[in-house]
């Protein structure tokens, strides 16, 4: 794959916005039939949801996980009450129809992929060359991704370097679950639960390096990039965090609003990243200990500036 254009698609993820404080959402849930008690197909829950005010913002995973993907918001009690608007409704469209919606980090049922494309044919076979963690998170895990404004010049450097410097701990408070561990197994040459995207002085160069060493199954630059799975992934003028476990909307709020202050407030990420510098060399091994319980999750409430044990599921 030219490399040139691996660059050119990297450099595009890293643009900035203006100095926004927005924060987005991306909710994942799983639908499991009452009477049966397996999970649900996709085009159960489209009949469900067809013609409904929302149903522009149902999407899925491969594993038919419902995916609520809500447009940015001024502020976390903003997307909180969207969040639960459209949950509760979602859930009252899907009951009659004899489906129930799940918010879990892990599926505790067999799950098939109920969505076939190449894009996902591809990946599937080559995480089942590896072992059997990515079919697990295709099709039995469940997130809640928060999506923060990405800021022009330093600034913007000190939200990604302290997004990345804090997320073992972050995940040691959010993410109390199988799902994590999950993660670190399911290829280590695109997820990056380590330091090497913080290398150099560019993460644009740090990024596209990890992206040209990572292995192709796609032909397109656009599609391999897209098939890279860090914990926090540049999105166009946004940062998207993504090991999050699925969390129910009571709890939703409390996440976005001290994932946004570490961002937006500029006194507290620079108060967390000189706690956090000298950590990046071991990061994989915080990584490591945060999947396996052993990393104190109170550091996390506390980057977060929550009261202990505010953010645990």
């Amino acid at each position: 794959m030219d490399r040139s254009e691996i660059d050119r698609q990297v450099r595009g993820l890293f643009a900035s916005s203006a100095r926004g404080t927005r924060v987005a959402l991306e909710q994942e849930h799983f639908v499991v039939d009452l009477v049966r008690g397996g999970t649900v197909s996709p085009e159960r829950v489209r009949a469900a949801v067809a013609g409904r005010s929302y149903a522009h913002l149902v999407s899925f995973e491969p594993g038919g996980q419902v995916e609520l993907s809500l447009p940015p918001a001024a502020h976390a009690a903003a997307l909180r009450a969207t969040l639960e608007r459209c949950t509760r409704r979602l859930s009252a469209d899907l009951a009659p129809h004899g489906i129930a919606l799940v918010v879990a980090p892990v599926s505790l049922v067999d799950t098939p992929r109920y969505l076939h494309s190449p894009r996902y044919d591809a990946m599937e076979r080559h995480f089942d060359a590896i072992g059997p963690a990515g079919r697990r998170m295709m099709r039995s895990t469940a997130s809640t991704q928060v999506c923060l404004d990405r800021w022009p010049g330093r600034a913007g450097l000190e939200q990604w370097e302290v997004l990345l410097l804090a997320g073992p701990f972050l995940a040691a408070a959010l993410c109390p679950s199988t799902r994590l561990a999950t993660w670190l197994e399911v290829d280590p040459a695109r997820t990056a639960f380590d330091d090497r995207l913080l290398h150099g002085d560019d993460p644009v160069a740090a990024y596209a390096d990890f992206a040209a060493s990572a292995p192709a199954f796609l032909d397109s630059a656009v599609e391999h990039v897209s098939t890279l799975f860090p914990p926090v992934r540049p999105r166009l003028g946004y940062l998207e965090v993504r090991f999050p476990d699925a969390r129910p909307a009571s709890q939703v709020h409390q996440m976005v609003d001290g994932l946004a202050v570490l961002l937006y407030d500029d006194e507290r990420r620079r108060d967390a990243l000189a706690s956090l510098r000298g950590e990046q060399g071991r990061l994989a091994d915080h990584w490591q200990a945060a999947a396996s319980g052993e990393l104190d999750p109170e550091r996390g409430s506390t980057l977060l500036g929550l009261p202990a044990g505010a953010v645990a599921a």
